[in-house]
């Protein structure tokens, strides 16, 4: 085994213990992470237990004009946008 090969063995066997652990803490504290080449993004997501809303965020209000109210459980918490490879421009318009 070359040292190129034990540095990517020694490499990766660090990172699986680590992805699954910070998998375990974001599903502890009810956050939400997205990971792609252009960005990774942690979100917060509804509480399950949470009374007023019963883990769906929020709940509808009634009259002419429905809407939803978002419950503080998540709509007040903060996200983190990490951006990585820049979203390349478009030439022409998508339509």
């Amino acid at each position: 085994m070359t040292a190129r090969h034990l540095h990517a063995a020694l490499l990766l066997a660090a990172v699986v213990p680590l992805a699954a652990a910070t998998a375990a803490a974001l599903k502890a504290s009810h956050l939400k992470l997205y990971a792609d080449r252009h960005r990774i993004e942690i979100t917060a997501r509804p509480w399950p237990g949470r009374p007023h809303c019963r883990g769906e965020g929020g709940w509808g209000t009634g009259g002419a004009f429905p809407e939803t109210e978002a419950c503080g459980c998540w709509s007040d918490r903060r996200e983190l946008r990490i951006p990585l490879l820049p979203v390349p421009a478009w030439d022409e318009p998508p339509f």
